[in-house]
């Protein structure tokens, strides 16, 4: 048991490696296979202990990085939930290893497994799926046939392969492990492209944080002086022929942490930064919802008229944006005591409407759930943006994480990407997830880049969520049949049972 244990915290560490910072995406298989092969032959409870140490192993390395920009404490937490669906597919595996074709059924559990955790508790944690790797490798086009939860199926399926060709040593396995790894390459060969209708010019500003960089509210009108101004110089280069006209601007998440409603100061700098430019500006805003809550929204605002269409957030950070069961209890201790109201979720799907192209925005984490842009894309958005504003992250690798989730959605879609960060990163992405430009981190720049507009559909956009349900019923299924194997195979006796002595009568 010992040595399937640190088997298992050696592939959790391993698939911590797949992921930025370090980038080495050929290790995913190694790491999933590792998984596959420390549980192997244990019993359900021993199962699930070793893939606990995995979750362990994997979780507490991949998002290290909230240790020392939200708390040790939120790190804590967080990574013993997020290790504790790992504990639970270990669970699994005893009765999927019953079934013909074991890898099949345990890698659909395992993309069923990042879905829950993904959306549970409260808003779940996305990060650290397999998919997420993918980026700046020849399976990262494959995203554009099969989506997020699809990619994560393949790869686990290829990780789950290779641990059967290594137990079995025999041809078929082999073959299938090679087969899988082909298909998984032939969209690099014929990427799925969408065509393009028409152009717009975007003009993405970092206005940057002041003081340390890492705290959004150490001087939050400052970060909105710092955006208008150089919104302004930006409108001044217009003028003198030294930038190109954007047809509108794209903020950051937090370019005004007060509200830009209430506090006058705040609303006049908003306003001279559109009258300057005189194009509409998508500002990010932290808006005022009564006495008890707030919106982290994106607003456009636009000359003459102000502001008009907005996005709300979806899904706000549990204990770092709002408090669950705050009527249970109010904690007045740490950071939470600076919690003081409530961040509300919004539901929009439809895109916004920015100097007459439909857009599709997603604020910071957004980014990574598969409930918010994809939709919008649906729904006939031509172009994504990212608001983000990374401030408490800026000194981590959590920014080079968010990117290349934030990349691989301009895949998924066959959309450009605009992202907009208060001081990193922020840039601008083709739609087969190459940068076009970026700026540096914790300095003030203006990005302004002609993108392309598209309204077609990649085949996972047109599939939407049904290969994440499909997925999930087949692992339903596979988990059901294979309870009823594996109780089977504990009620039949070890060896061959002796066949009964048939008694004979004597004939004197």
């Amino acid at each position: 048991m010992l040595k399937r244990s640190v088997l298992a915290v050696v592939g959790g560490v391993l698939l911590t490696a797949a992921f930025e910072p370090i980038a080495w995406a050929w290790l995913l298989p190694i790491g999933v296979a590792t998984f596959a092969l420390a549980t192997s032959g244990l019993s359900v409870r021993r199962s699930g202990l070793v893939g606990l140490f995995f979750g362990i192993a994997f979780y507490f390395t991949h998002i290290e990085w909230m240790r020392g920009s939200i708390g040790p404490d939120a790190w804590l937490a967080l990574s013993s939930v997020e290790a504790a669906f790992y504990g639970l597919l270990g669970l699994a595996v005893p009765v999927l290893r019953r079934l013909p074709a074991w890898p099949v059924w345990l890698a659909a559990a395992w993309a069923t497994m990042e879905t829950a955790r993904s959306g549970w508790p409260f808003s779940g944690m996305p990060w650290g799926r397999l998919s997420f790797a993918a980026i700046d490798t020849p399976v990262a086009p494959a995203v554009a046939y099969v989506g997020m939860t699809g990619l994560s199926f393949l790869l686990a399926l290829l990780g789950f392969l290779l641990a059967r060709a290594v137990e079995e040593r025999t041809l078929p396995a082999s073959a299938a492990l090679v087969g899988v790894g082909a298909a998984l390459v032939v969209p690099a060969v014929v990427p799925f492209t969408v065509e393009e209708t028409g152009t717009t010019t975007v003009a993405v500003v970092q206005g940057n944080v002041p003081g340390p960089g890492n705290d959004i509210l150490w001087d939050p009108r400052g970060v909105t002086e710092n955006h208008v101004d150089a919104t302004v110089q930006l409108a001044d280069d217009v003028a003198a022929g030294r930038a190109p006209a954007p047809d509108f601007v794209l903020w950051p998440e937090n370019s005004t942490a007060v509200d830009p409603f209430d506090d006058a100061p705040v609303n006049s700098g908003i306003r001279q930064a559109v009258s300057a430019i005189d194009v509409p500006v998508v500002v990010g805003g932290i808006v005022s919802d009564g006495p008890d809550h707030v919106l982290n929204q994106g607003i456009v605002w636009s000359p003459g008229s102000g502001p008009g269409d907005r996005y709300t957030k979806h899904h706000p950070v549990p204990y770092g944006e709002y408090i669950p069961y705050r009527d249970i209890w109010n904690p007045e201790f740490g950071q939470l005591a600076l919690i003081s109201r409530d961040m509300r979720s919004g539901t929009r799907t439809e895109p916004l409407r920015v100097a007459g192209v439909r857009l599709a925005d997603a604020i910071c984490f957004d980014v990574a759930y598969d409930d918010v842009m994809p939709p919008q894309v649906r729904a006939g958005a031509e172009l994504l943006a990212v608001q983000t504003s990374n401030a408490s992250f800026i000194f981590t690798h959590q920014i080079e994480q968010q990117f290349a989730i934030t990349r691989l959605r301009a895949i998924e879609t066959g959309r450009w990407l605009t992202v907009a960060s208060t001081n990193g990163r922020s840039g601008v992405i083709r739609p087969d997830g190459s940068v076009v430009d970026t700026a540096p981190v914790r300095e003030p720049a203006v990005l302004v880049e002609e993108v392309g507009l598209a309204t077609g559909l990649t085949p996972a956009m047109w599939l939407g969520p049904w290969p994440t349900r499909l997925l999930a019923l087949v692992a339903l299924a596979a988990i059901a049949t294979g309870v009823v194997a594996y109780r089977r195979g504990e009620k039949e006796p070890a060896g061959p049972v002796p066949a009964p002595v048939k008694e004979t009568s004597d004939a004197s």
